[in-house]
């Protein structure tokens, strides 16, 4: 049988042990009054944050909407992409996280209008890049359906903790990059899947928005472990922001309005003002935020400079400055060398 190289650091053995204890916390958590407000507040993030990592601009609010039934005036391709998100993830207690055949039905959902070979492995050669530069070329086409059935088999017959083999999973399965498009968001939700075998709270634990708020932290992981020939450094990554976001997710109930603020809400109700900050943060998302915040003390940066300050691929952030220029929020003053961001975000009059 295959098996995947990685290694056991004590840090990993320590990480297992605070993830232990804080999971029975996170199950008493999710146990009290606001329980049903509390799974939707954390799908929403979850969907949400899955897929602004791959460059879906829409809001945590619009996602909310999209999932009430609601109609929004958005990209139709973004919209498509939050509806089978939604689809995909109603699935999962349905879902055997140990079976190919169930991975291959959920990319058919995930991916359904997107691409023409949704549910299938891909037939071609794919690579992953930034901006121009291809930082990793996937296996070939041919070896992807030997691959995928040698890392599954290996998923259901190796004895490693669970925490464990959820991670090394999640970075095999990047690694072989097995379909045309949706690996990244494919591969969060199936080690959320196997997770969830460990304990059944990792479904309404939004793991995916630490990722995003940890975004270049995770694909700097994965180029470590690649590198490195073996995924320790992705095992430690990944443990580090399951226990962070069970820490994270323990605080006060929720009350029917209310929604916890992320560090980068906090920021921005405090530069922007509570009553402008609470209003456009349940607007925009957490990538249009942070282009906002750092554009109020550097207005001068370029795209590229925003790109890497935030941690975003610059095609990514071009698309969050070309949707923030058109709800005229922001504005570009002045020349391409001496030129600034105007930032617009005052309340209409009442």
């Amino acid at each position: 049988m295959y098996t995947p190289p990685f290694n056991i650091t004590p840090e990993v053995i320590n990480l297992i042990a605070d993830i232990s204890a804080q999971i029975e916390r996170y199950a008493i958590r999710m146990e009290q009054a606001d329980k049903l407000r509390l799974r939707k507040a954390n799908r929403v993030k979850t969907i949400h944050s899955s897929l602004a990592i791959e460059g879906n601009t829409l809001s945590e609010s619009q996602v909310s909407d999209i999932i009430d039934g609601k109609h929004i005036v958005a990209p139709i391709k973004q919209i498509q992409e939050v509806k089978n998100a939604i689809a995909a993830y109603e699935l999962y207690p349905k879902l055997n996280p140990f079976d190919i055949k169930h991975l291959l039905k959920v990319h058919g959902v995930m991916m359904s209008a997107l691409v023409d070979n949704a549910g299938r492995f891909r037939c071609s050669g794919v690579g992953v890049f930034d901006n121009q530069k291809c930082v990793h070329l996937a296996p070939p086409a041919d070896r992807v359906p030997t691959l995928m059935s040698e890392l599954f088999e290996w998923l259901n017959k190796a004895k490693d903790h669970l925490l464990i083999r959820s991670c090394v999973f999640h970075y095999e399965f990047e690694f072989i990059h097995p379909f045309e498009d949706g690996n990244g968001r494919m591969g969060r939700l199936w080690q959320s899947l196997i997770l969830g075998r460990l304990n059944p709270i990792f479904e309404h634990l939004p793991v995916e928005n630490m990722v995003y708020a940890n975004q270049q932290a995770y694909y700097n992981a994965i180029s470590t472990a690649t590198v490195a020939g073996e995924s320790s450094p992705f095992i430690t990554f990944m443990l580090t922001v399951i226990l962070k976001t069970l820490k994270e997710h323990q605080g006060e109930p929720l009350s029917k309005n209310d929604v916890e603020l992320s560090d980068v809400d906090k920021e921005f109700v405090e530069k922007f003002g509570e009553e402008c900050g609470i209003k456009y943060g349940k607007e925009y998302g957490i990538s249009d935020k942070k282009i906002l915040l750092l554009l109020c003390s550097e207005p001068t940066l370029s795209a590229r400079e925003i790109a890497e300050r935030i941690g975003m691929s610059l095609r990514g952030v071009e698309k969050q400055i070309k949707k923030l220029k058109s709800l005229a929020v922001i504005s570009r003053e002045g020349g391409r060398k001496k030129g600034f961001w105007a930032i617009n975000l005052s309340l209409p009059d009442a």
